[in-house]
């Protein structure tokens, strides 16, 4: 008897994805096209009088119409309520009625239309999903595990809580944990976005998926396998995007209300005059066709105009959802900035040494440096032309500093306690160190002969039109809102300088999902721009993600909606435009549709159009809809 029930479960199995396969075959846009081909042919026939055994409109009922009675079908037999009434079971109803009475073209034409309309929405809503599995990739495969003072790596699925891990310097941490010994600096931009690796000693801790830039570490697992920062993190993006539910087609909305007037109408009419083609003409004309093309030929003459200028939008929804955003939420770095460290001052405290004298020593003792603050004052000395002294007796403590000889002087280069450490007095500095900390800037302080003889500050640059851009934002009065993960100082300085009010820092990726829900509760419509890893939940979770394109991680690109590909943040307002533009349009044409169905109806009721010159006047409101749309293509905004 269990036999007998699996036989025929995979029976029913194997039926189901027949259809399945032959719905999507014959949904395809090349078997569309073959459909109109046909359905062309069949027109030509009907204005030349030439007789042929069988309608060539008999093939685009097949190829285009199956997929109208799969999913009328499907509607009524596994929807609810009134989602049993959808734009596919007038159509169907239309076009059996047509073929009923021979019409053999007017049930083809309206079965084609609707299948060309599917076809462009479907091309409009399709999204990439590789952004996920790109997560997967960043999370490391091994661990290396000590025990019994040996070293053994172990798959990371094997990795306990409280075990001892070391990880070596230019390894990613496999999981969560606190540093037990050793001193370094960790690129932690995957979790907090932060441009500056950051310094780490014993108490301090890590997260899974970052980088351990310089010394070697040992750790204590704290969190492994998915309570990790890094497993948290693909967790939110999955969930972020099986929450965002697919709009509801506007013209399965209307079908509600449209199937039982149409029905009635023709019905009515049918019982008043007697005239069955009467009845069937105003089933066609009343096929929502020029509706259910509003919506995607306005979508995708508005992503083909974005496209033009570097805005690539990749579905209909977001560019529908942009034009009703409220609120633009900004991460900080490589999104309002450049995501590269400069040199931005080089202050002297030795009257007898130059500005220029101080960048050279800082930068030779900087010359054999693999950290990214000594890179970047080396590089800026190169560019200034600066000379670059050898050296000797380097020496690197990672997350403190270095020492070296430059020109048989004993030079220290880094952080305050380092120099302490060292026996020198930076007391006299702490005002102008406090100052540079105030505007985000990270500095690196210099000793010689033990003295503090000066400092070398960086900074990450906003780009240029930034201010601009949340200035153009403001008027249009869209809200502005910076979520970053950078430290308070550096992001209110920031903020300050661009005119944003509401400020968020030192955010994890789950606190900028919080921020953004909070925001959505109450009542914002909610646009997130972001560059890196760490905003991808945020991209997600928000009613439309903004990547930038060039500079930003594939995992955000993947995750937003919108990417900008030229880095080009004063592209914000034009979407936003260009989005509310779309949106009109789309209402304008919706109601376009609605004055040629009205109009037909009423010369069908009358007798003045039969079902082909109905399903050809039907064609004229699809055709004035789509070049309307066509026309927002070349507008300017």
């Amino acid at each position: 008897m269990s036999c007998a029930k699996c036989n025929n479960k995979q029976e029913k199995e194997k039926n189901e994805n027949i259809l399945k396969k032959t719905y999507n075959f014959l949904s395809s846009l090349i078997m569309t096209l073959i459909g109109g081909l046909f359905l062309a042919a069949s027109l030509a026939l009907f204005f030349t009088n030439y007789f042929v055994p069988v309608d060539p409109a008999w093939a685009a009922v097949v190829i285009c119409g199956y997929a109208l009675l799969y999913n009328a079908i499907w509607s009524v037999l596994f929807n609810k309520g009134i989602l049993k009434i959808t734009s596919s079971l007038l159509i169907s109803i239309a076009m059996i009625a047509a073929i009923y009475i021979g019409e053999f073209f007017a049930a083809g034409q309206v079965a084609f239309i609707m299948a060309i309309g599917g076809v462009l929405e479907e091309k409009t809503i399709k999204r990439a999903k590789k952004g996920i599995k790109k997560l997967i990739a960043l999370t490391p495969r091994q661990g290396r595990i000590i025990k019994n003072s040996k070293e053994e790596l172990i798959p990371i699925k094997q990795i306990k809580k409280d075990d001892v891990l070391r990880i070596l310097p230019g390894e990613a941490v496999p999981v969560d944990g606190e540093i037990m010994s050793g001193d370094t600096s960790v690129d932690q931009s995957i979790i907090t976005g932060e441009s500056l690796p950051i310094d780490k000693t014993a108490g301090d801790s890590v997260f899974c998926g970052t980088i351990n830039c310089f010394g070697s570490i040992d750790i204590k697992a704290t969190k492994v396998g998915e309570d990790s920062s890094l497993q948290k993190l693909i967790r939110l993006v999955q969930e972020a995007e099986n929450n965002k539910a697919p709009l509801q087609r506007i013209v399965d909305k209307w079908a509600v209300w449209l199937v039982p007037i149409a029905l009635s109408i023709a019905i009515g009419t049918y019982i008043v005059t007697g005239d069955i083609y009467r009845a069937v003409t105003i089933a066609i004309v009343f096929c929502p066709c020029a509706l259910a093309l509003a919506t995607p030929t306005s979508v995708m003459a508005a992503i083909g105009q974005a496209a033009k200028y570097g805005v690539i939008i990749k579905s209909g929804e977001a560019l529908e959802k942009m034009g009703k955003v409220d609120t633009i939420a900004f991460d900080k770095t490589g999104t309002l900035t450049y995501g590269n460290l400069v040199v931005s001052d080089i202050i002297s405290f030795d009257s007898g040494l130059s500005e220029t004298g101080l960048l050279s020593l800082v930068a030779s003792a900087e010359s054999h440096s693999e950290h990214p603050l000594g890179k970047a004052i080396v590089n800026h000395a190169k560019k200034e032309g600066i000379d670059i002294l050898p050296i000797e007796q380097f020496k690197m403590i990672p997350g403190k500093g270095l020492s070296a000889r430059v020109n048989d002087m004993f030079v220290l280069c880094g952080s305050s306690s380092w120099l302490e450490e060292n026996g020198v007095s930076c007391e006299r500095v702490y005002n102008s160190l406090e100052k540079l900390r105030a505007q985000g800037k990270a500095t690196v302080l210099v000793a010689r002969g033990g003295e503090c003889i000066g400092l070398a500050a960086l900074s990450d640059t906003l780009r240029e039109n930034a201010k601009s851009m949340v200035q153009e934002l403001k008027r249009a009065n869209s809200n502005t809102v910076l979520l970053t993960g950078d430290n308070k100082q550096t992001a209110d300085y920031f903020a300050h300088h661009l005119g944003i009010k509401s400020v968020y820092a030192e955010l994890l990726p789950a606190q900028k999902v919080e921020k953004i829900q909070g925001l959505q509760k109450e009542g914002k419509n909610i646009c997130m721009i972001g560059d890196g890893v760490n905003d991808a939940p945020a991209l997600k979770t928000a009613n439309v993600g903004v990547a930038m394109g060039t500079m930003g991680s594939d995992i955000a690109v993947e995750a937003a909606d919108i990417a900008l590909m030229g880095d080009d943040i004063a592209k914000i307002p034009y979407l936003k435009r260009l989005s509310n533009a779309t949106i009109k349009l789309i209402y304008f044409n919706v109601s376009i549709s609605i004055v040629f169905n009205i109009a037909a109806i009423t010369l069908s009721i009358l007798g003045f159009l039969n079902p082909v010159t109905g399903a050809l006047a039907h064609n004229a409101g699809s055709i004035a809809v789509v070049l309307n749309a066509a026309l927002l293509y070349d507008r300017k905004y």
